[in-house]
């Protein structure tokens, strides 16, 4: 919708309304010292439709995954999405109605609410999911605070390495309630059990591990669940929800929260968002979940009805009683993933997760016979791994981006040789050995 400014006489008559003169009066307790007085240097006025075409210029810049081999990860991932969840989504009985904020919102916006929860529930092995959060992300940093709510304790431990983004927003939720973050040493790529038992103790109210980990490395998870349990702290465990195809649930080995990223059901990169975050608890938490809940009942006329329950949040209690100041859900993404996930079902989650696997692990042989290219970790990995390079990674992505294949993520800047590469049910094996082709110019 175009800007369309008040006017002289607009403004002069909103100011005799609110009994005032000049603007301003309104601004008087700011002090002249902080105010902007200056005129901000800004580039000259663009109509509207040179505006447009400005930003169609700077898009242009992008190069998506539909141009070009994506070999991207780190949180975010090119998974196939069938046509019909778009077809579906796009309906306007979804659409337009996809950020419910209030119990009287439609039945079908609230049974798709349910089932995604319960199609959670079945894939984490837990007993209550919620309606999804902002993203994975902020899901983590929510779970945290449950785990502090509800142990009164005031330091977590991080058991390996988890996605650094999540670790900055965790960060920034733990500042203002004086949470302390341990970070525990890492073996091989993944989690040092001597350094994580060394962390805890009787003041630590959560034990989180990612699994797979930000370097695509399988955790000892029945191990650390162990730890969490002997010093009374919960076991949160970060997934990548299309591991779950193949791996055990976390339910099953003594999870108290789960939390995940869902772009990977059906929603797509969007160059970063809008994403959803999963989460699930045991049912002991049931009251302490952030976020809302969709449950079944019977009316009066003994008819079955979805109702929003459960509703902990800061709208409909007393503020200081709240679990969480999160007072939504990513609704049309959460559609999205439903969607998906009734179109995939059991067996074909099971096949996306193991192509994703064999692909990748072919991918990884195949790297490795370049001279002066090594997998960096010996441990078991699911769909991602590190590649130690001899040459700048930096300058391979940069390389690679000119013949449309995005290489992968430096995630040591520093030290600038390692790739972090991630590999979906997407890339075929002509794509992948056109990429392997590549780095062999590379090689030393």
């Amino acid at each position: 919708m175009p800007f369309i400014p008040n006017t002289d006489a607009d403004r002069q008559e909103m100011l005799a309304k609110i009994g005032v003169k000049r603007f301003e009066e309104l601004i008087e307790n700011i002090p002249e010292k902080i105010r902007l007085n200056e005129p901000l240097n800004l580039p000259e006025a663009l109509s509207e439709m040179e505006a447009l075409e400005e930003l169609k210029s700077m898009a242009s810049q992008n190069t998506s995954t539909d141009e070009a081999i994506s070999f991207l990860g780190g949180g975010a991932y090119d998974h196939f999405i069938p046509s019909a969840v778009g077809a579906i989504t796009s309906r306007s009985e979804f659409y337009t109605a996809y950020t419910p904020y209030q119990a009287e919102v439609s039945q079908g916006t609230l049974q798709v609410i349910y089932e995604f929860q319960s199609m959670i529930c079945n894939l984490t092995g837990m007993d209550v999911a919620n309606a999804s959060m902002y993203d994975g992300a902020t899901a983590l940093a929510e779970a945290m605070l449950l785990c502090v709510a509800q142990k009164n304790r005031y330091e977590v431990v991080i058991a390996g390495k988890i996605n650094p983004n999540t670790v900055e927003v965790m960060n920034t939720y733990a500042v203002g309630q004086d949470i302390e973050i341990k970070q525990s040493a890492l073996t091989n790529g993944g989690a040092d059990l001597d350094s994580v038992a060394g962390l805890m103790s009787e003041n630590t109210a959560a034990l989180i591990v990612q699994q797979p980990n930000f370097y695509g490395c399988l955790e000892e998870v029945h191990q650390l669940q162990e730890l969490a349990a002997q010093h009374g702290a919960l076991f949160v465990v970060s997934v990548d929800p299309i591991s779950l195809g193949l791996l055990e649930a976390p339910g099953n080995y003594g999870a108290d929260i789960v939390v995940g990223e869902g772009q990977v059901f059906g929603n797509t990169l969007s160059y970063g968002g809008p994403y959803l975050g999963l989460f699930a608890v045991k049912k002991p938490l049931i009251r302490k979940i952030p976020g809302r809940l969709s449950g079944i009942t019977i009316d009066k006329e003994g008819k079955q009805g979805f109702i929003l329950t459960l509703q902990t949040r800061e709208q409909h209690i007393r503020r200081e009683k709240a679990t969480s100041n999160i007072c939504t859900n990513q609704a049309l993404n959460a559609l999205c993933a439903s969607v998906y996930l009734a179109l995939m079902g059991k067996s074909g989650l099971k096949e996306v997760a193991e192509l994703s696997l064999h692909k990748a692990h072919y991918l990884a042989d195949e790297i490795q016979k370049i001279e002066g290219f090594k997998v960096k970790h010996t441990r078991s990995f699911f769909k991602e791994f590190v590649v130690e390079t001899p040459v700048q990674a930096s300058k391979i992505i940069t390389d690679l981006m000119a013949k449309q294949i995005h290489a992968g993520i430096n995630i040591n800047p520093n030290a600038d040789n390692e790739l972090l590469i991630a590999v979906t049910e997407k890339r075929t094996k002509r794509e992948m050995d056109t990429f392997v082709e590549a780095l062999q110019s590379f090689a030393v």
